[in-house]
């Protein structure tokens, strides 16, 4: 089974082939009734087809023998109405089969899709978004195709191939076991093809994957390797995997001529030695012209359900490998869930307490202490507390504790008393809303993404969060607020970024505002707008907020210092800095920053003014010579 923890690209202890398959039966299931009508008239449609060989037969040792043209017209009409008939039907396979393979392909992308929602942020640390991609894609496309198309012909070419023997043992049963015993080659290399190639296809969907995470990568950071000249390297790199990818389907590709090389060499050699039989048998009047005749009619009938095993198999295994990649993802378990008896927050007040908490990242429990080492921290309904230590003192990883973005190790995080872990995810959420120092936005409107936390908001809401937020910029775009930001907001600066998410946050009026550093890419001035609204927030809102600048902390009613994962003390910011060395060295830390920070805006300002200056300069010079 597949394993329920298996990484990225890791080939897990597999089940059978069939029992693999079965797994998306329960996906499959309303379609079924369809499918099968599809099976039963591809089905009728091969027998039809394995009729036309037996009434050639009464043709050529009937009315063709004793040359009584008047018998020959029925029978030309009978194979004129089976072939319609077979017309008709392959029509009807097809009618019942394309469209529950696309219902059946929408059920699993939506059980996909549904599955990556609930998995907790550590799952998608550990995966890159291209093998996810690639699943939810390529795999489940060739599942649809695999439901619509493989499954139906495989079942029902072994079927008709069953059928077809029985009506060449029928005519000749010295030809039919001639017959049979050339086909078993076919069988034994089936079986070991299976074996060469579920290895090789799993491998090549891996590659395709990792090569969609190349490109994706590439596309996010185009302005990082334009700005360092790194496109070439990134090139190379593609065209590493890229090749790698290449091997591997030249592989694939060489299994499958294989198993072709006999598909199509076995029947010719079968059919040159019944060739060789049957004439003899003619000869000493074993069997008539018109069984020969029929017999290699049914052969030539039966010659597509041959060879067509090749590509059904390599599709089947193919899809085996697809299936398996995709409960990979299904099959992770989620350690963040809903409790079985969930509390609630009648009167939600905003008290937010850390009790003893510890944390460290799944994956490093076995190397490394805790990166949150028994915080306690009290932060009381309507106090805003500022959150400040050095780089890696474990800032960012508190406040995404405070949502279940991960869960603690040790002890335990309140809201009003409760445990966290006692609510459900979607009543902590909407009692707390979060707003990230890297900013991301949806290829969606102005309005959308603002509003993401709370669809209900109204009007009044939305502008009032755009306000403080000092977001009025959005009133200037082509289409105001339903202007459609960019893939994650990238046709916007840094700054009007963050402005847009701070408002989402704001919007969605929580009890509780958790703001990691959301004014790190804001000018001077823009941050003080943006500090004096938020302070009307701030008054009845509990809040806390991790702080890169002097400027922010004075938002704060107390400070935290965290140092190595833990509380060093907690006060007013004057009495720290008469108290703490450590809160000293790293205010001066921020100040410094901000300073460089100051200059760098300065200097760009400075850069701005220069070139127009110049440009003044050009143009005065130009016109003081058009008037000369």
């Amino acid at each position: 089974m597949s394993s329920p923890t298996a990484e990225p690209g890791q080939i897990p202890q597999r089940l059978g082939t069939f029992k693999a398959i079965l797994r998306i039966y329960p996906y499959a299931k309303p379609a079924m009734p369809r499918i099968y009508l599809g099976m039963v008239s591809a089905l009728l449609a091969g027998i039809v087809a394995l009729l036309i060989p037996q009434v050639l037969r009464s043709l050529v040792d009937g009315p063709l023998k004793t040359g009584d043209a008047a018998q020959i017209w029925p029978a030309f009409g009978i194979v004129l109405i089976l072939g319609v008939l077979e017309a008709a039907l392959i029509a009807c396979r097809r009618f019942f089969v394309l469209q529950p393979g696309t219902r059946v392909e929408a059920r699993l992308r939506n059980a996909l899709y549904e599955q990556l929602q609930d998995l907790p942020v550590s799952f998608h640390d550990r995966w890159p978004s291209g093998q996810l991609l690639s699943r939810a894609v390529s795999d489940l496309n060739l599942i649809r195709r695999w439901i619509s198309f493989g499954i139906v012909l495989l079942i029902v070419n072994i079927l008709t191939i069953l059928v077809g023997f029985f009506f060449l043992v029928s005519i000749s049963w010295f030809l039919g076991v001639i017959f049979v015993i050339c086909s078993i080659p076919l069988w034994i290399y089936g079986y070991v093809f299976e074996s060469k190639y579920s290895v090789v296809a799993r491998r090549s969907q891996d590659q395709s994957g990792d090569l969609a995470t190349a490109v994706e990568e590439s596309v996010h950071g185009i302005r990082v390797l334009k700005a360092f000249g790194r496109g070439r390297y990134s090139l190379d790199r593609f065209s590493e995997q890229a090749e790698e990818l290449l091997g591997t389907e030249i592989e694939k590709a060489r299994a499958i001529a294989g198993i072709w090389f006999w598909l199509l060499l076995v029947p010719d050699v079968t059919f040159a030695i019944c060739l060789l039989a049957g004439v003899w048998l003619a000869a000493t009047s074993q069997i008539t012209a018109g069984e020969l005749v029929a017999f290699f009619a049914t052969a030539t009938v039966l010659r597509f359900p041959v060879e067509s095993i090749g590509f059904l198999l390599s599709m089947t295994f193919d899809t085996r490998t697809a299936v398996d990649r995709f409960f990979e993802v299904l099959d992770t378990p989620n350690t963040i869930q809903d409790p079985e008896h969930p509390k609630t927050i009648k009167k939600p007040l905003g008290k937010l307490a850390f009790n003893d908490v510890h944390f460290r990242y799944q994956d490093s429990a076995a190397q490394y202490a805790d990166l949150i080492d028994g915080v306690t921290l009290t932060l009381e309904p309507g106090e805003t507390m500022a959150l400040v230590g050095l780089t890696g003192s474990g800032k960012s990883t508190i406040t995404a504790l405070t949502t279940r973005l991960y869960d603690v190790t040790g002890g335990s995080i309140t809201l009003d008393g409760v445990d966290i872990r006692d609510l459900t995810r979607t009543d902590l959420r909407t009692h707390m809303a979060m707003a990230f120092e890297d900013a991301t936005l949806f290829s969606a409107s102005v309005r959308d993404n603002v509003m993401l936390g709370r669809p209900e908001g109204t009007e009044d809401d939305l502008r009032e969060a755009l306000e403080i937020s000092q977001a009025s910029f959005v009133f200037d775009l082509p289409n105001g607020l339903d202007t459609k930001v960019g893939e994650e907001g990238l046709s916007l600066s840094g700054g009007q970024r963050q402005r847009l998410a701070l408002a989402r946050a704001v919007a969605a009026r929580p009890e509780v505002l958790v703001l990691d550093d959301p004014l790190s890419a804001l000018d001077v001035d823009t941050e003080a707008l943006v500090e004096a609204a938020l302070r009307r927030v701030l008054a009845s809102t509990t809040a806390l907020i991790v702080a890169h600048r002097p400027s922010t902390v004075m938002l704060a009613d107390r400070v935290a210092l965290l140092e190595s994962g833990r509380i060093t003390a907690v006060g007013k910011h004057s009495d720290l800095l008469a108290s703490s060395d450590h809160y000293r060295f790293v205010i001066s830390s921020l100040e410094d920053e901000e300073a460089r920070e100051a200059i760098e805006r300065a200097r760009q300002e400075n850069d701005r003014t220069d070139k127009n200056d110049r440009t003044d300069d050009r143009t005065d010079k130009t016109e003081e010579g058009v008037a000369r």
